[in-house]
């Protein structure tokens, strides 16, 4: 191997290894800004109606996100033909949005994020499921120990479960099975059109829930609401971005340090000691979903390779 060569290989390994790093200090800034979104939502959601929370922190992120954007993208950043996917796609997050927020009003900040954690569970459950996707042993094995985890969070049966756990739990479904639905549309759709879609269909369909109740919020609540939607805003893109700079089985393990910013923020701020209970089932869920997803990632490498062997092999006879 010549010495250019050698030089060319180093330089592309450092290359791939920064965009690497980056994008995990993209995806941990995401969650200190999801966990700060959350923690002010359960803040005025104790104040005001759980409509006028959402509408409020939807709206401020479309507001935050277009002044961004379209000056640089202009309204093309619309352009689509998957209209009625995006709408679909809004209506879910919006419903599913409005329970995690509810979820925080009735429980623990850390309890709820918890539970959230396994929407990839379902998400892997509804693709066995729905989508006829195969499923091994090791594949069913984890789904199995991670709802375990759940129910041990969850408690049910024990006094201390609360109606919260099961807004959490509902959210968590419905984000897994709209995650199967829609998977797809990062294939024909740009990070920049779904983020501006997103944020669209989330304000217009949280806006229909005012009607459910409103008060004018103080000088003070309404910058909360501001900062709410900024640090969503804030969240989003910083997600967006570290998927976009390093493979999803390389940064998304760290999005779980979102439950560590929530364990800090629910004792310094509501005094939320965390459980044995929590601690053990937030562990078990973490674990199964960062197995399933590199056990998900080993299946889509190998998938290729696999077809390529039937091909040459057909090739050969």
């Amino acid at each position: 191997m010549s010495a250019t060569e050698s030089k060319s290989i180093g330089q592309t390994g450092g290359t791939r290894d920064n965009r690497v790093v980056r994008g995990i200090m993209f995806m941990i800034g995401a969650t200190v800004m999801f966990a700060i979104s959350n923690a002010i939502s359960k803040w005025v959601v104790a104040i005001y109606p759980v409509g006028e929370v959402m509408f409020a922190r939807s709206f401020s992120s479309l507001i935050v996100c277009s002044a961004f954007m379209l000056p640089a993208t202009g309204l093309a950043v619309f352009a689509t033909k998957r209209v009625r996917d995006h709408l679909a796609r809004g209506l879910s997050q919006a419903v599913s949005q409005t329970f995690t927020v509810i979820a925080f009003s009735l429980m623990p900040l850390a309890g709820a994020v918890a539970i959230n954690f396994s929407a990839p569970l379902f998400s892997g459950l509804v693709s066995v499921i729905w989508l006829k996707e195969r499923a091994g042993a090791a594949r069913w094995s984890t789904l199995l120990v991670g709802f375990a985890g759940v129910l041990i969070v969850v408690q049910p049966g024990a006094d201390s479960f609360q109606l919260g756990a099961l807004f959490a739990l509902a959210n968590a479904i419905m984000y897994g099975s709209v995650t199967v639905a829609v998977r797809g549309m990062s294939k024909t759709e740009s990070a920049n059109t779904l983020l501006m879609w997103q944020m669209v269909t989330l304000a217009v369909f949280h806006a229909f829930l005012l009607v459910f109740g409103f008060r004018w919020p103080t000088p003070q609540d309404a910058a909360l609401f501001g900062s709410m939607g900024v640090a969503n805003a804030a969240a989003q893109y910083l997600w967006t971005k570290a998927l976009h700079a390093a493979p999803a089985t390389a940064v998304s393990p760290f999005y779980y340090f979102l439950l560590v910013w929530s364990l800090v923020l629910g004792f310094l701020v509501w005094g939320d000691i965390p459980t044995m209970s929590l601690l053990i089932g937030s562990g078990i869920v973490v674990a199964s979903g960062l197995f399933l997803l590199l056990h998900e990632a080993q299946r889509e490498t190998a998938t290729p390779a696999v077809a390529a062997n039937e091909a040459a092999a057909t090739r050969s006879a």
